[in-house]
């Protein structure tokens, strides 16, 4: 009767085991993407209310407050912490007028102004949009995930809009 049984443990873990284990890693990888897009939304936040605070008015005299999208994006990566310069795409829209679009690397090295002077008056809006790949292999075991997303591959995108204060 006792040698009837043996393997028993090993069919059990097989059985029940192996899919915990892939439930146990796919949860820290939906909770891996939520902080990723958490920290992307925040940042581009971070930057827009730093963009908004520094419109036309900042720059009459006896201030000299302007800024550019190197300061801007410079915001934006102290607030993205964790996120990779080279694969964060940033989009700078000022008034419905797209003025600048690079990654953060780029952007940090960019010393033109930021909001645009053709619409940096007060009331105009300023808008960032950012996206930035999350990869994870455990989505390409995803219903339909395999295919149409290489390597797991989602871009996730963020998108923060203020109006310019002064």
């Amino acid at each position: 009767m006792r040698s009837r049984q043996r393997g028993n443990s090993l069919i059990e873990f097989t059985l029940v085991g192996i899919p915990m284990i892939f439930l146990l890693i796919s949860t820290f990888e939906m909770a891996r993407g939520m902080w990723i897009y958490h920290t992307l939304v925040n940042a581009a936040k971070v930057g827009t209310r730093y963009a908004s605070v520094h419109g036309q008015l900042c720059g009459t005299s006896p201030n000299n407050c302007l800024v550019t999208v190197a300061q801007v994006a410079a915001q934006v990566q102290n607030a993205g912490v964790g996120l990779d310069p080279t694969q964060l795409n940033l989009t700078f829209t000022t008034q419905g007028t797209t003025g600048v679009v690079c990654t953060l690397n780029n952007c940090l090295t960019n010393h033109a102004t930021c909001p645009d002077p053709a619409g940096n008056a007060v009331g105009n809006t300023i808008e960032i949009d950012a996206t930035y790949p999350f990869t994870s292999v455990i989505s390409m075991f995803w219903p339909g995930g395999g295919s149409t997303h290489p390597l797991g591959t989602i871009n996730l995108p963020a998108s923060a809009k203020e109006r310019i204060k002064f």
